[in-house]
């Protein structure tokens, strides 16, 4: 009993199983009732998480609010425990997601006006699993909620997406399908080769997939190291998305409502470089140093390429979407750069990107709801009669672009300063992505909201409204929250940055 009691009033439980209960709930209320539902649970979750952010303070370090409870006792001769907690890796994205949640379903009414008590269902179920995703510390709950996540933006871009939703739903949940069950051999190995057999068969250690127990153990020899190091980092290439494997992003961006690029932008994609950080790293880490100037490589490649597309682009939406490409290759950047600054900024720019991008979904559905186009042609001078639609459009791309006093600016030069010390060609090619991501994103701006107003349909434009306001003030008071006093941010992950990235060096070392 006392165990249940743990697992349901720790904060991990009340995170993962109150946006659960809230869609069981939903299923009960009138349908006309679910928005006001859902925001009331998703904001109840937001409550709940913010003590965390008090609770581990700067210069914290280890793991909080830990729950480890036995889950299957022997499967396979492996102990399962739903083992979950929050440390300095996952502290700012479970933030993220518990933020801009409820922005996300506020903003909904606008778009959303068929099935809503189906919609807010899915985005509840999708809450739990990407909670879930962040807090576990098992490798098989790990998958658990991995897989969880597939159903909900599956069913949100095929059933209330565009056009050619169906394509997209269905490429995007078998591009991470693919990935994720070779992950799931890996795990499977990872959990059996850990197990000790005696000579007449029986049992003399059980195995282990929890994470921090196979992080402080020595490195598996060098082949299979290599194999699971390189089954973890395709399933999570997939989800970033990293180049090459980015061509479902665009699709499923663009045929989602805008509440899904806003979820899969600001949070899902965060997933795969959590994973790189969380996993690869530690449980992997001769074969994270040996591939690193590879990856540093596709990484670079994502830049620049992604940078490129969006600079083709003429419609809004593909432009945002092919920006991600290029912002989510820094962070790999970093991340495989290993300095501390370089792994503090890839960390960072993942929390600012989720901010930025999703700002900029938000708006560019607020003005295709209006329009009923996304095409930069059909736009021009509509800053006269929306001004504060302007001003938020220009916060979020100066954010995207990465302008000092804004968070985009110090994700971006930790980054490429951190790069810089070990690697500083790959560093001065990154940085051609920051001056191209300045050409696209102020050229969209430039057609969209100056020149002459010269079509009727924008002349008759309305300003967007409270609601719409409402979601997008707290997005800017990050943005420049992080970009003028970020010292709160970095110092909540130092310590586990730096237990990470000295995994990685002292066993390189001992290895030489």
């Amino acid at each position: 009993m006392a165990d249940i009691l743990t697992l349901l009033f720790g904060m991990p439980g009340i995170l993962v199983f109150l946006p659960l209960l809230g869609a069981v709930g939903l299923l009960m209320a009138p349908p006309k009732w679910a928005f006001r539902w859902t925001v009331a649970v998703t904001l109840a979750v937001f409550a709940f998480s913010v003590p965390a952010w008090f609770g581990y303070g700067p210069g914290a370090e280890g793991v909080a609010y830990e729950v480890n409870l036995p889950w299957f006792a022997d499967f396979l001769g492996v102990e399962v425990r739903f083992h979950m907690g929050i440390d300095g890796l996952s502290l700012l994205l479970i933030l993220l997601t518990t933020f801009l949640t409820p922005l996300v379903v506020i903003a909904a009414p606008g778009h959303i006006r068929k099935r809503e008590r189906e919609f807010c269902f899915w985005m509840l179920v999708m809450e739990a699993g990407m909670l879930g995703t962040f807090l576990a510390l098992d490798l098989f709950l790990f998958y658990v909620f991995w897989e969880l996540m597939l159903v909900p933006l599956y069913f949100l871009i095929g059933i209330w997406g565009g056009p050619r939703r169906i394509y997209a739903a269905v490429k995007f949940f078998l591009y991470t399908l693919a990935g994720s069950l070779l992950m799931l051999g890996a795990i499977l190995y990872l959990a059996l080769q850990s197990t000790k057999i005696g000579p007449s068969g029986e049992m003399l250690q059980k195995g282990t997939v929890q994470v921090l127990e196979l992080a402080s153990r020595p490195p598996m020899a060098w082949t299979p190291q290599v194999l699971c190091f390189l089954a973890f980092t395709l399933s999570f290439a997939i989800k970033v998305p990293l180049f090459p494997f980015h061509t479902w992003l665009p699709d499923a961006h663009v045929e989602a409502p805008t509440s899904g690029s806003v979820i899969l932008a600001g949070v899902l994609l965060k997933m795969g470089t959590y994973g790189m950080l969380r996993f690869c790293a530690p449980l992997f880490p001769e074969a994270f140093a040996w591939f690193a100037p590879w990856i540093m490589g596709l990484g670079l490649v994502g830049i620049v390429y992604g940078a490129l597309l969006a600079w083709a682009q003429e419609d809004m939406k593909k432009l945002v979407a092919y920006s991600s490409i290029s912002h989510l290759g820094f962070v790999v950047l970093g991340i495989f750069a290993l300095t501390l600054m370089s792994l503090q900024g890839g960390l960072l720019q993942m929390v600012n990107h989720g901010l930025s991008t999703g700002a900029l979904f938000l708006l560019v559905g607020m003005i295709y709801e209006r329009r009923h186009t996304r095409r930069i042609a059909d736009f021009g001078g509509i800053a006269k009669v929306m001004p504060v639609y302007a001003f938020f459009l220009l916060v979020a791309t100066l954010a995207a672009i990465g302008l000092p006093g804004t968070n985009g600016f110090v994700g971006e030069f930790m980054i490429l300063l951190g790069t810089f010390e070990k690697h500083p060609v790959f560093a001065v090619i990154g940085a051609t992505g920051v001056v191209l991501g300045a050409l696209y994103m102020l050229s969209m701006v430039r057609r969209v909201l100056f020149g002459p107003l010269d079509k009727k349909a924008n002349e008759e434009l309305r300003d967007i409204g409270w609601r719409e306001r409402g979601v997008l003030i707290p997005l800017a008071v990050l943005i420049f929250w992080i970009g003028v006093y970020p010292s709160p941010f970095l110092g909540r992950m130092d310590k586990t940055l730096r237990k990470i990235q000295q995994r990685v060096v002292n066993i390189q070392a001992g290895g030489k």
